[in-house]
């Protein structure tokens, strides 16, 4: 009877952890949203259009970047060009290879993904029970003096060369603003397969009533990472169609 009574208290004690996680990770989830302008006014962004810059070898480079729920681009000036990268127009995926300089597309299985990925905007932790992600508490850290809460995101599988595989990431919340410093996502493909990419976020700024980070630093863990300084973020912007449009060549380009 004794340890009847054990394991019955165990698996109440189990269960009331399991409550007080969730319950601790959607208040956390919560109090992000109340403290940078409210879930209600996240769910009213259609679009995002980002100005920023980076600097290579003592040379600023100006950078666009536009996000809407359904396309999105990167444009890179170098130089006088323009040189877009992960261009989607609902339908096509290109951008344009820097050593031949002309646009390319890329195949199905990039676009399905790219889908799943656009399908977080304007954040994948608002409603993300309905989208189908979870999220976890994983506990407190400290992170560059700061406490934090580490949150697991799970977030649909990505399909690469044929095969689902996770789709994971790993936030730090400042445990006093409730914002994330940092993110933290393992490279699933490619040459950095197996690399975890952390991206770092700080100077929060207001911006039609909500609050975004205009410094980031991008890169491998524990590895110097590239500063990116954000010049300017509009909310809803008007884009035209025909950025998103892949550049069909003639017969003599491709000669």
């Amino acid at each position: 009877m004794k340890n009847l009574n054990n394991l019955f208290l165990f698996v109440v004690i189990s269960l009331l952890t399991v409550s007080v996680n969730a319950q601790s990770v959607d208040e956390i989830i919560e109090n992000y949203f109340e403290n940078t302008g409210g879930a209600e006014n996240w769910e009213n962004v259609q679009g995002m259009k980002m100005n920023a810059s980076i600097n290579q070898m003592g040379m600023e480079i100006p950078i666009e970047m536009v996000q809407l729920k359904d396309k999105m681009y990167t444009k890179i000036s170098v130089q006088g060009m323009d040189i877009k990268q992960g261009v989607f127009d609902g339908e096509t995926l290109w951008s344009t290879n820097f050593m031949s300089m002309k646009a390319e597309k890329n195949d199905q299985e990039d676009v399905d993904n790219v889908r799943n990925e656009l399908a977080e905007f304007p954040d994948p932790f608002l409603n993300y029970k309905e989208k189908g992600f979870t999220a976890e508490l994983m506990g407190t850290e400290s992170v560059e003096g700061s406490d934090v809460f580490k949150i697991k995101l799970t977030k649909k599988p990505m399909v690469i060369d044929g095969n689902e595989v996770p789709n994971v990431s790993i936030y730090y919340f400042d445990s006093e603003n409730f914002v994330p410093i940092m993110v933290h996502e393992e490279v699933m493909d490619g040459p950095g397969k197996g690399m975890i990419m952390e991206s770092k976020m700080s100077d929060y700024q207001e911006v039609e009533g909500l609050y975004m980070p205009f410094s980031m630093t991008q890169g491998v863990k524990d590895q110097p990472g590239q500063p990116i300084t954000i010049t300017s973020i509009e909310l809803n912007p008007t884009v035209d169609e025909s950025e998103f449009e892949f550049p069909e060549t003639t017969e003599e380009e491709n000669k």
